[in-house]
């Protein structure tokens, strides 16, 4: 009798709805992926991961993707929050970030991002990003889970 796998779970930290919308769309192409959740600023991202106020109950995400440059929280503060706590530290996170500036990379690897992946802006190479992400971190790569 063949196992059933979990459903693996992407949070999406991402506050432009369009940019929401193409990276859901991009993984909804892909083969292994199953659900994804959504904050829109850092203190939101922070409450899905502690399972807090709206977030009451959410389920432990597989993989983080996340924007820098967050309202209300920067996904810089976020990042340091989850590498801090020894609950989360073992969540990848992937930066999907605009921006390509040496500083921005070299501070979120400083703050021990997993991956830092430039958001491209042409449509086709961001759904051929997401793919490679999919790829490589939902099917390649072995997830630490939950317990």
């Amino acid at each position: 009798m063949k196992q059933v796998a979990a459903p693996i779970r992407v949070l999406i930290v991402e506050d432009n709805p369009g940019d929401v919308r193409l990276i859901k769309e991009a993984f909804a192409e892909a083969e292994r992926f199953h659900e994804a959740a959504v904050a829109k600023d850092g203190v939101e991202a922070l409450d899905y991961l502690f399972a807090r106020g709206h977030f009451a109950g959410a389920e432990r995400p597989d993989l983080i993707l996340l924007d820098l440059n967050l309202p209300r929280k920067s996904g810089r503060e976020v990042l340091a929050e989850i590498k801090q706590n020894l609950a989360l530290t073992t969540i990848p996170v992937v930066v999907f970030s605009s921006s390509s500036s040496p500083e921005d990379v070299g501070s979120a690897y400083g703050l021990h991002a997993n991956c830092y992946v430039t958001k491209p802006a042409d449509l086709d190479e961001l759904f051929s990003a997401i793919a490679w992400i999919e790829k490589m971190w939902l099917g390649t790569a072995r997830l630490p889970h939950a317990g």
